[in-house]
């Protein structure tokens, strides 16, 4: 009976947040790139996205932080465009060249239980901030027919605080990236000189709403934060920016992933046309030791350039788990 009530009471939510955001769709202020554009009427915008979501994959996910992907695997559904579209992104075939397939709001719910049937331990949205309008409709359908697992929300940061707001009781696992600190940086690779601004009001929103990761039993996340940073070559030093706001700002009860597995993909220009170094590497990682985070996931070393973590999205089996 428990389970039951609470599916009730996150799907009242999420007909709470449908009212509150579908008016937008028309004039699409979903994000902080306020394109304002129509999405009922095509795919328009910086994501290029109509009103359905279009998804790549949607499979059992073995290489998230180690509280998300458990044992069982992750059910993570890959969503393709984006609202914010780095340089170097190394999942480019979705984000850059939408290599996907549109999905009714039915087929994506069926998406959300075939993975639960699968023995998933949470629904894992991948770049869910541009679809977030059939993510709800999907869950309407979904939580009916009794998709009871946490739901993740796996986004880029760059989400509008007003969005974070309306999820608030849905989501349980907030997963963002809080990828740049420097305007000039984040204009440079994502042309968006806001990014930090705005990132660090909806990370800060995620904080308040989820302020302790928590962990079931066999240490898979229930609900809570963890954020994420991927160190680039040589901007060092925009990381411990990231790394001192956190802190400062941030819940101590949160999770926080320092990642080095940066590699050149796409368009990434010449100055980053390489790894992290291992001196760069220890520097930041010295300095999330010291900050004293509840929960610290970091990558033992810099990969080599052969043991790179970068998906291909045109396998039916992308990823390579070790």
């Amino acid at each position: 009976m428990r389970h039951v009530a609470k599916r009730e009471g996150k799907l009242e939510l999420v007909e709470k947040a449908l009212e509150r955001l579908s008016p937008i769709e028309s004039v699409c202020t979903l994000c902080p790139r306020d394109c304002r554009v129509d999405r009922t009427k095509g795919a328009d915008g910086v994501c290029r996205t109509g009103r359905l979501a279009s998804v790549s994959h949607a499979l059992l996910h073995f290489g998230e932080e180690p509280v998300i992907s458990g044992k069982s695997g992750s059910g993570t559904i890959f969503f393709t465009g984006c609202n914010l579209k780095c340089l170097f992104c190394q999942n480019y075939q979705l984000s850059w060249l939408l290599e996907g397939k549109p999905v009714s709001d039915e087929g994506l719910a069926a998406l959300m239980l075939g993975l639960q049937a699968k023995g998933a331990h949470n629904i894992n949205f991948v770049s869910p901030t541009h679809v977030v309008l059939p993510i709800l409709r999907a869950l309407r359908i979904a939580l009916s027919e009794g998709l009871a697992i946490p739901l993740v929300w796996n986004s880029n940061g760059y989400d509008s605080v007003a969005v974070i707001q309306a999820l608030e009781g849905i989501v349980d696992i907030y997963l963002p990236d809080l990828k740049y600190h420097s305007p000039v940086i984040s204009k440079k690779y994502s042309a968006a000189a806001d990014y930090f601004a705005k990132a660090s009001e909806a990370v800060r929103e995620m904080s308040i709403q989820q302020p302790v990761l928590d962990l079931g039993p066999g240490g898979t996340a229930r609900r809570g934060l963890v954020v994420r940073h991927l160190i680039l070559p040589g901007s060092v030093e925009d990381t411990l920016g990231i790394l001192k706001w956190a802190s400062e700002n941030l819940s101590p009860f949160i999770g926080f992933s320092l990642m080095s597995q940066y590699h050149p993909c796409f368009r990434a220009p010449d100055e980053i046309q390489r790894g992290v170094s291992e001196e760069e590497y220890r520097r930041a990682a010295d300095e999330v030791l010291a900050l004293g985070f509840g929960h610290l996931f970091l990558q033992p070393e810099p990969f080599r350039p052969d043991e790179h973590l970068v998906p291909d999205f045109r396998k039916e089996k992308p990823f390579r788990w070790k």
